[in-house]
């Protein structure tokens, strides 16, 4: 339960707050709606400007209040990030939901953050004393909690210049996905794959130059896979088929 609420000019007086106990940031309520019925503060974020999404040369940087919507809704998107926003969310849900609320929230059957993985995603971090922190997005996930002690995330950071692609399978299309691949190629050759659907975030299954082997690479990651939607015998033959789906594309 809410009790109290704080709506900050800057990103000091933001920073400072959030380091009081039991005082959580809030963008689009994604993450505090988890929360249970104990009392706690908020920081609204809204009015510290971090809802941009803009081409800088060949970065795209997003700020953390950034819905993903506004995400959507971008020319600079990639298309395969389009995609998986729209597998992510329904249309109420993306006007309300931040891009680092999302990040922050989402566990391994997410489809927004499987792409961002695969497009090896920046996420910029300041801490109390609003010093500048960087960490790729595969990084930030298993440790997230650790790392945004007294911290906010301010931006996202991926490359536009690179060729993507997001398949996946699924009962019905407006369900998560049993399997998810996002597959992301830079022009010098470097490949990355990423595969999702169960887990706790999704698994790297590969990241290197070419894409050679990709299909047992996919397999490889869904070693483990088993869960109440589908074995992992399953989720290694459609992850393989995926990944060769996206490397076509």
């Amino acid at each position: 339960m809410i009790t109290q609420y704080h709506r900050p000019k800057t990103l000091t007086e933001a920073l400072t707050l959030i380091a009081q106990p039991k005082t959580y940031p809030l963008g689009g309520g994604i993450k505090l709606n988890q929360f249970s019925n104990d009392e706690y503060a908020v920081v609204d974020l809204q009015a510290l400007g971090m809802n941009f999404v803009e081409k800088k040369g060949s970065t795209l940087e997003i700020g953390a209040t950034a819905t993903l919507q506004d995400l959507l809704d971008s020319p600079d998107t990639p298309e395969a990030l389009k995609k998986a926003i729209q597998h992510e969310a329904s249309l109420n849900t993306r006007n309300i939901a931040t891009v680092a609320g999302t990040l922050v929230a989402s566990d391994g059957r997410s489809p927004f953050v499987t792409m961002m993985m695969a497009l090896d995603a920046k996420i910029t971090l300041h801490n109390t004393s609003n010093e500048e922190e960087n960490v790729q997005v595969g990084d930030f996930l298993p440790m997230h909690e650790e790392l945004l002690k007294n911290k906010l995330i301010t931006q996202i950071s991926i490359s536009s210049n690179t060729n993507s692609a997001y398949e996946y399978v699924a009962r019905t299309p407006a369900d998560k996905a049993i399997v998810c691949a996002a597959l992301t190629q830079w022009s010098a050759g470097r490949t990355r794959l990423v595969i999702g659907g169960w887990g706790e975030s999704p698994s790297l299954a590969m990241d290197g130059k070419g894409a050679e082997g990709i299909e047992i690479a996919a397999k490889n990651a869904a070693h483990d896979a088993t869960d109440q939607w589908a074995s992992a015998e399953y989720r290694q033959d459609v992850a393989a088929t995926l990944a060769k789906r996206c490397l076509e594309k």
